[in-house]
């Protein structure tokens, strides 16, 4: 694996811009960041601006991996609208054995067209075929049905259930945990 991976930007899918996040990206960062849909499963609760304000410098750090533990990040962007609707990203979990994890989140007004698929099979390729990897991971709260769907239309196989390993918003809840192969990577593409 080379040491830092900075993937030529932007990517173009067939609907879709991945690009690094921007300043001007507050507005639509905030409006997906309040939703109470959007936080239901994940760690964090819903944001304010001030909230979302520092998720975006965070966002922007993400830039590049440049060693164990950083993440890239990408706004999703509809062409030709300028309109940010979510955002993937790809964590570099272990240089030694060369395993990662994507991840994702969306706009609700957005879900249902496969966006979230088309945008995280780009964050595998990259992982995949940029990065070097030879496992990459995505969990999810196992009541998220909808993002298990992703994962598994990307072709990742359910390797784990961790039964209520973790309160999550005060709650016991279910960790799955979705893998694929460098080798189950390529025999799909």
């Amino acid at each position: 694996m080379g040491p830092v991976l900075t993937p030529e930007l932007p990517i173009r899918t067939d609907r879709l811009l991945l690009r690094l996040y921007t300043e001007d990206d507050l507005d639509d960062l905030c409006d997906i960041q309040a939703r109470p849909e959007v936080a239901r499963y994940l760690y964090w609760g819903t944001r304010d601006r001030e909230q979302s304000r520092e998720s975006l410098r965070q966002k922007i750090a993400a830039s590049a991996l440049r060693e164990e533990g950083e993440n890239l990040t990408l706004a999703v962007e509809l062409p030709g609208t300028g309109k940010v609707i979510g955002d993937v990203l790809l964590i570099w979990v272990s240089q030694e054995h060369r395993q990662g994890e994507i991840g994702y989140i969306f706009h609700p007004d957005h879900g249902g067209h496969g966006y979230a698929t088309e945008a995280a099979e780009v964050m595998l390729r990259l992982g995949f075929e940029v990065f070097g990897l030879h496992r990459v991971i995505g969990r999810l709260d196992g009541r998220n049905l909808a993002s298990a769907r992703v994962l598994e239309r990307l072709g990742m196989r359910r390797e784990a259930c961790f039964v209520q390993n973790e309160i999550v918003k005060g709650e016991w809840t279910d960790e799955v945990v979705y893998a694929m192969l460098a080798d189950e990577w390529s025999k799909r593409h």
